[in-house]
């Protein structure tokens, strides 16, 4: 069973440009399939989040903010499956499941309700999603939001103060 729907957009197609940066993992390359240890327990996953380094960010970068979104999800707005808000510009690099996170770095409720990293998880027999993990270097030290915001307030205070951004684009199918 395939859901008849069209490509959704890339979710940083839609904001205005700013530069890129590097993004590496030992985990995932852009492009290629997830392995199941990055899905969701609902999909057979273990939800353990990838390892992310990251380099080349503007020197002004005063922190950074972690994201993964599956704009292919069948629910008219995509699906939000991390969100860390916070990340001391000192830290170029989250280990596979990262846990505890350093500094005062906080994870937002993502799509399924819960303050951590959620796998990937399409419905079963869908083509393959698209995972955009983006690293933000921001402006400022900290987000102006807790942890009770939604992925969509962080993305918009993410519009006022991202400097640069690198993104990895892997795939998961169910």
């Amino acid at each position: 069973m395939s859901l008849d729907r069209a490509v959704a957009p890339d979710p940083y197609d839609l904001l205005p440009q700013v530069p890129s940066f590097t993004v590496t993992s030992t985990d995932m390359q852009d492009g290629r399939p997830l392995d199941d240890l990055f899905a969701h327990p609902s999909a057979g996953g273990k939800n353990v989040s990838p390892q992310l380094a990251w380099s080349g960010f503007p020197d002004e970068t005063r922190g950074f903010v972690v994201t993964c979104f599956d704009p292919d999800a069948p629910t008219g707005s995509g699906f939000w499956h991390w969100v860390l808000v916070n990340l001391p510009a000192t830290v170029t690099e989250l280990p596979r499941g990262a846990d505890p996170l350093p500094g005062d770095a906080f994870c937002v409720r993502n799509d399924y309700g819960e303050r951590t990293y959620g796998g990937s998880a399409p419905p079963p027999g869908d083509r393959p999603h698209r995972y955009v993990f983006a690293v933000h270097a921001i402006d400022v030290d900290k987000l102006d939001v807790g942890p009770d915001a939604t992925p969509a307030y962080v993305g918009f205070n993410l519009a006022f103060h991202t400097l640069a951004r690198a993104t990895m684009r892997p795939t998961y199918q169910s």
